[in-house]
């Protein structure tokens, strides 16, 4: 059962293999392929890492489409068939994601770190804090505002799991869930005092906007690796549902080759680095392609 193929409700009249409508002259020749990629959001809505330089779309005729959600959406749009690619940041729920058939060939895309950022004044006193967990610890035992993208975000399950190590329970009128994405908690943070966990590219983005300090840093800043934020790509398993697999394949190809992986490397937020690119190395980690359980045994 779990091999049948399903077909997603696309409605934008393309064929499985990607290729869009041929030209109106009864050539036959395909004019365009187009790629959904369903992407965990970040500072900048549509990185230009995430879309080929205009060279390569022409050599293969391939424009993307980017359909920026936060990653538990992202993932939730593959499962549905309605994208050929997800890039996201939580690999528990990546991992569950394949494990269920609905994704394949995962690779190790790039990374960046957490930060738990709040208030100049620091009313929880975290700034002599290193370890993210204790900073949590203190911010509940101070009872001061927290806020939570409560989104089902890769942000929000590493919140999640922060909270599951601490000593102490979210609730209460000092933890709060916005509902909303990085920037617009960002915002309610400055704005109302708060504490909550971003990734460090999407502060960059937003700290000219915000009077939010960084207390705690991830692994770029000499963290610990608890803040880790690492990115897969992963492409919709094309015996699910009916998507451009091909198109998808090669999209992998180009972010995890040394063109993609320039790119990212040099893509900026605020004029700074944002990611680290991961995908080429010459000791592959062989894990990065099948759920973390599987790769131990």
């Amino acid at each position: 059962m779990h091999g049948r193929r399903r077909r997603s409700g696309r409605s934008d009249g393309r064929r499985r293999d990607g290729r869009g409508d041929a030209d109106g002259g009864g050539t036959g020749r395909v004019s365009t392929r187009r790629l959904t990629l369903a992407t965990a959001t970040t500072g900048v809505r549509r990185p230009a890492c995430w879309t080929p330089p205009r060279g390569v779309a022409d050599r293969f005729g391939v424009r993307v489409k980017t359909l920026s959600q936060g990653t538990g959406a992202a993932l939730r749009t593959a499962r549905d068939g309605d994208a050929d690619v997800v890039v996201a940041h939580a690999r528990s729920a990546e991992d569950e994601f394949i494990r269920a058939g609905h994704g394949v060939n995962r690779r190790a895309l790039m990374h960046n770190d957490f930060l738990v950022v709040g208030p100049g004044d620091d009313p929880a006193d975290i700034a002599d804090i290193a370890d993210p967990v204790a900073a949590f610890e203190r911010i509940a035992a101070a009872d001061a505002l927290f806020l939570s993208r409560g989104d089902d975000s890769g942000t929000h399950a590493r919140e999640r799991t922060l909270w599951s190590r601490a000593d102490a329970s979210p609730g209460g009128r000092w933890y709060q869930a916005t509902g909303d994405g990085m920037g617009d908690t960002l915002r309610q943070s400055s704005r109302r005092g708060a504490y909550t966990l971003v990734d460090r590219g999407t502060y960059r983005v937003f700290a000219a906007d915000t009077d939010l300090a960084v207390f705690v840093e991830g692994p770029l800043g000499g963290g610990p690796d608890l803040l880790l934020n690492e990115y897969g790509v992963v492409p919709v398993n094309p015996a699910r549902h009916d998507v451009a697999y091909e198109l998808a394949m090669l999209y992998v190809g180009f972010l995890t080759g040394r063109g993609g992986q320039s790119l990212i490397r040099k893509f900026r937020a605020a004029g700074e680095r944002a990611f680290v690119p991961d995908a080429l190395s010459p000791d592959p980690q062989f894990g990065q392609y099948v759920p973390e359980s599987a790769s131990d045994g």
